[in-house]
């Protein structure tokens, strides 16, 4: 009997599956729902504690990728996340959290999820096998040369992941990024940066949403975050830009303009009401002794970086 098409690929499909270490059968596992929970739970956390290392293998690729997304979103460029399923949900999930910590624009920092936010609650059928579909999402933003794209795929095979690092690359010059958790992925090798956190098999075999899943969240988190504070947007430590769009991040605004200058309460109110509540301003204001729209001044010949900016008000 011939096989049609459709066998023919799901074939070949699966026999490419079969070489994935995240796809990788654990037959020391085959009986883990006879243990006791807290057991599982035991093997489940030792499986976690193997992540960390994983990504430290990482680090130095981690490094260029970040510096390289920097010297971009530092000309106006964005940072856009693409992927599928879970990978696609950490990148929405990373873009979403950088409005009220950096007070980033919403489209400075975009997730892509293949199907649309709908897929972000339920999957959409197909959508991560086309590299058409990644091609367009992008092609709808208006990609530039300028913007950073980090593909997402746990396999390093998903299509919409490696079409639209491949696109964003080949069509529109942009950095592109593969983050992938396994070794000689089609998206690394798609990508100017490629990152493979190799994290092993999974507890339950092929749930990328474990160790995968917590491995690219972490990666995901260097990339925001230190090109962030390579954007200006910390003062040490401290998120200088966060948005105070509720009462627990007002109060977090007093607390950093506190911790950044010692300054007494009343002070502190003084500076946020003169910067229109704008932590690092008010921080200027304080440390700098200026008045407002000097700090604003200030700010803006220094590109938003606090620390060049207070020398300037000191000179």
């Amino acid at each position: 009997m011939t096989s049609s098409p459709t066998d023919a690929t799901y074939s070949a499909l699966r026999a490419q599956l079969e070489t994935l270490t995240t796809e990788a059968f654990r037959s020391e596992l085959a009986e883990i729902d006879q243990l006791p929970t807290l057991e599982i739970a035991r093997i489940m956390n030792g499986e976690d504690t193997t992540v960390p290392g994983a990504v430290a293998a990482q680090l130095p690729r981690i490094a260029e990728a970040i510096d390289a997304t920097a010297a971009r979103m530092a000309r106006g460029g964005r940072l856009v996340y693409a992927g599928a399923g879970t990978a696609g949900r950490l990148g929405v999930l990373d873009a979403s959290e950088c409005p009220p910590t950096f007070n980033t624009d919403p489209d400075e920092v975009v997730g892509l999820i293949a199907g649309g936010p709908s897929a972000m609650v339920t999957a959409v059928e197909g959508a991560e096998d086309s590299k058409e579909l990644a091609a367009s999402d992008l092609d709808g933003m208006g990609l530039t040369s300028d913007d950073t794209v980090v593909g997402i795929s746990a396999s390093g095979r998903t299509p919409y992941a490696v079409g639209a690092v491949e696109h964003a690359r080949t069509a529109h010059g942009a950095l592109t990024i593969g983050l992938s958790c396994n070794a000689d992925s089609a998206l690394a090798a798609a990508a100017e940066h490629g990152i493979e956190v190799v994290v092993g098999p999974e507890l339950l075999t092929g749930s990328t949403r474990l160790k995968a899943g917590t491995a690219q969240k972490l990666v995901l988190n260097m990339l925001s975050t230190i090109t962030m504070i390579r954007l200006g947007k910390t003062y040490g430590n401290l998120m200088v830009d966060v948005r105070a769009s509720n009462e627990k991040l007002r109060a977090r605004s007093r607390r950093i303009v506190s911790l950044a200058t010692g300054a007494d309460d009343a002070t502190i109110e003084s500076a946020l009401t003169e910067a229109d509540g704008e932590v690092k301003n008010a921080i200027l204001i304080v440390l700098g002794e200026v008045d407002g729209p000097t700090a604003a001044r200030l700010l803006d010949t220094s590109g938003g970086h606090l620390r060049a900016a207070l020398k300037s008000a000191r000179t």
